[in-house]
């Protein structure tokens, strides 16, 4: 079934740190919480009902907060239909999950007690952060669990039937997010740098800069076949003395799997050490095999980003051209009002 301009798109977030992401990605659903309600289908379907049994079932919330809580309680319980569109960014995997509702409302405190009121959602596509703009990916970094995706509904729909995402929305600036928000956004901006303007080679050259930035004397094979092996690192001017670091670098977004990680592991010899960045993700039986070997180690597009932040200073001015970023202080959120 094609999305319409008609069909609402909802947007849900698992949790501060993906606490729900199982619960939303191996059982078919996405929840909400406020566990102390209880059974929503109980109460009268009139939003002034929803803040008063918010009020009672959470004393200590704010007067501020009991219309925000009641309103994404009403919403999900009354205002999602099957057939809806549903939109969940993942903190575990960053990934950016679509999916269309399948069923009405139930009240299930199993398996996550936090978790207890569902609806049931078929995942049709997920597609890496990279894939979207900044404007979309802004509005999904929304403060509230639940939310009504508007301004970039179109963007979504498009990505839902594999289709070109329209223009961006023109003059569409968001001023008003925390500091999370902020510092995955930029995440996002430097993964998107890299990805798109450092294909194959380029990026092997960008990796062998950070690791001089690191310490390490780097040799960067030359552009075309390489034989598995990107960069040759090592601590000392010739290269002769352990560890002696092969690595292997991926420049696209998706995920990567154990065949990938398993030849590069062939390429390893005795006292030398292996080492894949990659701009994406690895699957979990990657993970796996890499913490089985002790001179294996996997960098994934998160984990870059983090070592760009900490080495970013360092960098020559080709990347800090490339990555034109700046050290800004922003307000900490201290109370969430979600639930």
């Amino acid at each position: 079934m094609a999305a319409t301009s008609e069909t609402n798109i909802w947007g849900i977030h698992g949790g501060k740190t993906g606490d729900a992401d199982t619960l939303f990605l191996k059982h078919t659903c996405i929840a909400i919480g406020w566990p102390k309600m209880g059974d929503l289908s109980r109460l009268p379907a009139d939003r002034e009902a929803f803040k008063s049994a918010v009020a009672a079932a959470y004393p200590e919330k704010k007067p501020g907060a009991i219309p925000n809580n009641a309103g994404q309680l009403f919403r999900f319980m009354h205002e999602i239909k099957p057939g809806d569109l549903v939109v969940y960014p993942s903190k575990r995997d960053r990934q950016i999950h679509l999916g269309r509702i399948e069923g009405e409302y139930r009240y299930q405190p199993k398996p996550e007690e936090s978790y207890p009121n569902h609806r049931s959602v078929k995942w049709l596509r997920s597609l890496p952060r990279t894939h979207f703009t900044q404007g979309a990916l802004y509005e999904i970094g929304s403060a509230m669990s639940l939310f009504k995706v508007q301004t970039y509904a179109e963007e979504f729909r498009a990505a839902v039937e594999g289709k070109v995402a329209p223009p961006p929305v023109a003059g569409d600036v968001t001023i008003g997010a925390v500091a999370e928000d902020i510092e995955e956004s930029t995440r996002d901006f430097v993964l998107k740098k890299l990805a798109q303007e450092l294909k194959g080679h380029p990026f092997a050259e960008f990796v062998a800069h950070l690791l001089n930035q690191m310490g390490y004397r780097t040799r960067v094979s030359p552009e075309g076949p390489d034989g598995g092996v990107d960069i040759v690192a090592h601590k000392d001017e010739l290269g002769f003395v352990p560890p002696i670091v092969k690595v292997q670098v991926k420049s696209t977004t998706g995920s990567i799997g154990d065949p990938v990680v398993s030849a590069l592991y062939g390429k390893v010899g005795a006292g030398e050490y292996g080492l894949l960045v990659a701009l994406g993700t690895f699957t979990a039986q990657a993970a796996t095999f890499a913490k089985s070997k002790s001179n294996l180690r996997l960098i994934d597009g998160d984990e870059l980003v983090s070592l760009v932040f900490q080495y970013y200073e360092q960098f020559d001015s080709r990347y800090k051209g490339l990555l034109p970023l700046r050290r800004v202080y922003v307000p900490e959120m201290i109370e969430d009002a979600e639930e």
